[in-house]
């Protein structure tokens, strides 16, 4: 295991977004759990949603006065996550046997895992996704203790074989976490369900003010013509995010209107060995097409970078096929611009179609969508005033941490009901 560093983040900060009826909600909360100790256990500590929603949820919760460490799993190999790849894919949907090996080597690195936790001591140990969800396996609750399992990924139609495995785990932590109720069974038999939808920081580099004329000075330097129309999509190089049906989109959208541009922005995560493969599927299918630029954090993409290219973009897409949540589409909200998502997961929680963006099914229904925003800047005013506020009531990182001391304080009464 690896101890995470995080910058530190002052929760006064964040009271600018806050009603307060939510800051009364705070510090009724924090008098029952100040000193807590917490860990948060993730497959890695950059390149994904949930890395970075980490680096903004835990300093804020240390800052409130909690005591949380954020650790990453160590050790594993390509062939680890070649495996773990295979149930994130499976989980959302995907065909696929779930051979013994694959068992084998799942197992084995949460077991070498789970070796240094044995003298830890905490109150709350908070596993993030499939990846290690077997540590509970191999270091037992000890009493006082409560485990919770969090899910980020859309389980709504999973691959069987794969779930029933991971249910073995994930049945014996005390508390599940799914971003929407459509991600679980009726008939789950797992305690303490709970619903959080994961959430922007509204202080990052990613998600700061920047004027105009400084993001367009940004993008320009990846080759950006900031006088002509720009669609972008940012989001992992994966098959569930379709970058090659946003291609199709952009080359239907060409033909009505030939000036438009397209980039397609993603960070390479070094859990996601497929990332590399479907990014050259990417480059391959986009040609030399030159008004399509495709771009990650090996060209010097950061949160700074993808603030800019959200910020000047005349339209934003997320054409996920499967979606856990989708944060770039609360970022490209709060930055006042309409999206445009597939109609799944998460997506359906944060755009209201045709109020503060639009929800697609199909390649063509996309392409007919963006050319209604290209040509009518009248209602992207309209939807950007719509989609900013949303955000701010129910997808800023203060809602979540709030909504993780709900759930700790929850667990910590029914502790004490059971000790009366």
């Amino acid at each position: 295991m690896e101890l995470v560093k995080t910058e530190q983040k002052n929760f006064n900060d964040y009271l600018e977004f806050l009603d307060p009826e939510t800051i009364s909600e705070f510090e009724a909360l924090l008098q029952q759990l100040q000193g807590k100790k917490i860990a948060m256990v993730s497959a890695t500590c950059y390149g994904g949603g949930v890395a970075e929603k980490l680096h903004s949820l835990v300093p804020l919760l240390n800052d409130l006065g909690l005591d949380v460490d954020w650790w990453v799993i160590s050790g594993c190999t390509n062939q680890f996550y070649n495996v773990t790849k295979s149930f994130h894919n499976c989980l959302q949907g995907q065909e696929g046997s779930l051979e013994e090996r694959d068992i084998e080597i799942f197992l084995h690195y949460n077991e070498l895992n789970a070796f240094p936790m044995q003298d830890w001591h905490y109150d709350y140990f908070v596993i993030h996704d499939p990846q290690p969800a077997a540590l509970i396996h191999y270091r037992e609750k000890r009493a006082g203790e409560k485990w919770i399992w969090r899910c980020h990924i859309d389980t709504s139609t999973p691959n069987m074989a794969y779930w029933n495995f991971l249910y073995r785990y994930i049945s014996r932590y005390d508390a599940c976490i799914f971003s929407m109720p459509d991600y679980v069974k009726e008939n789950h038999g797992l305690q303490n369900l709970t619903f959080i939808t994961p959430s922007i920081d509204p202080l990052s580099f990613k998600n700061i003010p920047l004027t105009r004329e400084r993001a367009q000075e940004i993008v320009g330097n990846f080759g950006i013509d900031i006088n002509r129309p720009l669609i972008s999509q940012i989001s992992r190089f994966d098959p569930w995010k379709d970058p090659l049906g946003v291609l199709d989109v952009y080359r239907i959208v060409k033909k009505e209107l030939p000036e438009v541009q397209l980039a397609l922005v993603g960070s390479m995560a070094h859990d996601d060995p497929e990332g590399w493969d479907y990014l050259y599927r990417t480059l391959r299918k986009a040609g030399e097409d030159y008004d399509i630029k495709v771009v990650t954090n090996f060209n010097g993409i950061t949160g700074l970078e993808v603030n800019a290219f959200q910020t000047v973009s005349d339209v934003v897409l997320q054409k996920s096929l499967r979606e856990g949540f989708g944060l770039t589409v609360a970022e490209a909200l709060w930055k006042g611009r309409p999206v445009i998502g597939g109609k799944v997961g998460g997506i359906k929680l944060q755009i209201e179609d045709g109020v503060n963006g639009y929800l697609v099914s199909t390649v063509e229904e996309c392409a007919e969508k963006a050319l209604n925003l290209l040509r009518n800047p009248m209602l992207v005013r309209q939807m950007s005033e719509n989609g900013r506020e949303k955000v701010r009531k129910q997808f800023l990182v203060t809602k979540n941490a709030l909504a993780y001391l709900k759930l700790f304080a929850k667990l910590e009464n029914r502790t004490l009901a059971r000790n009366l």
